[in-house]
């Protein structure tokens, strides 16, 4: 008997000193920082984001992140401040204050996952549910655009997907044919409406084919980048071709050519 009470007691402790992890019932949701997509899986429970901690606050830069077993938590620290999320603990302590969480902080993997708006937003970010992406895009504090995550995101993949090969002066001429149509008003006023556009049927073939929501290139990025701080080597061009790909019937008989770069026509 009193052999069957200590071998007892040490299946619970074992079962205690056991990570606390949760079996996803959901599927994997995309999650992107200040337009890149972030690494490690994400997941929705119910309808919070759960995101890898380490891969957040790496994503934010200027975080040194550990592992406390003593506490079984995961600590970090910043020139801003302090993060403990403890394993099977509701609540986060961000800088000294408690945060609850709607369930139970988990391990995953080897990865502690927090809820991704709770801990982004205490960090002076913000987050937006992207329905074309049907994931998360955050914005963080640190971004040096003026615009969202969601808008940089959306504008790398376009160039990119219309552009691919291109140089980075016509890469840049293809995002400002974006910009310039959000700031007319012939056309949506934000980035993704206007290359999600359906007004007049698909206005982007990469939205049909599907090659928008392939990773851009670096080069991509940086085009979007620059179009988004000001650079523009297009003008007021509102429209543009590749001879190569399309014969222009429309554009030539209804617009104003402007300049050509590389393999596409620009026009007003």
């Amino acid at each position: 008997m009193k052999r069957k009470l200590i071998l007892c007691l040490l299946a619970a402790v074992l079962v205690l000193s056991l990570p606390t992890t949760r079996t996803m019932a959901s599927s994997p949701v995309p999650v992107q920082v200040d337009g890149t997509r972030l690494s490690g899986t994400s997941y929705l429970l119910g309808s919070v984001t759960y995101v890898p901690l380490r891969s957040l606050l790496n994503a934010f830069g200027g975080w040194d992140v550990a592992w406390e077993g003593s506490t079984r938590s995961a600590v970090a620290y910043s020139s801003a401040g302090s993060l403990s999320a403890g394993i099977g603990k509701s609540y986060l302590t961000i800088n000294g204050v408690r945060y609850r969480t709607p369930t139970a902080i988990f391990l995953q993997n080897g990865a502690t996952y927090v809820p991704l708006r709770i801990t982004a937003e205490a960090l002076g970010a913000s987050v937006a549910w992207d329905y074309r992406m049907q994931g998360a895009a955050v914005t963080s504090a640190n971004f040096d655009l003026p615009c969202t995550a969601s808008d940089l995101y959306w504008l790398a993949r376009i160039i990119s997907a219309e552009s691919r090969g291109e140089s980075l002066e016509g890469q840049i001429a293809v995002g400002n044919v974006v910009l310039n149509r959000v700031a007319s008003k012939e056309f949506p006023n934000t980035i993704p409406g206007v290359i999600f556009d359906r007004k007049h049927g698909v206005q982007f073939e990469p939205v049909s084919n599907g090659t928008i929501y392939a990773a851009p290139t670096k080069q991509s990025v940086q085009a979007a980048r620059l179009a988004l701080s000001g650079s523009s080597t297009a003008g007021k061009a509102l429209y543009f071709y590749a001879p190569a790909l399309s014969a222009g019937t429309w554009i030539n008989a209804n617009r104003t050519y402007l300049l050509t770069i590389g393999c596409h026509r620009f026009y007003l």
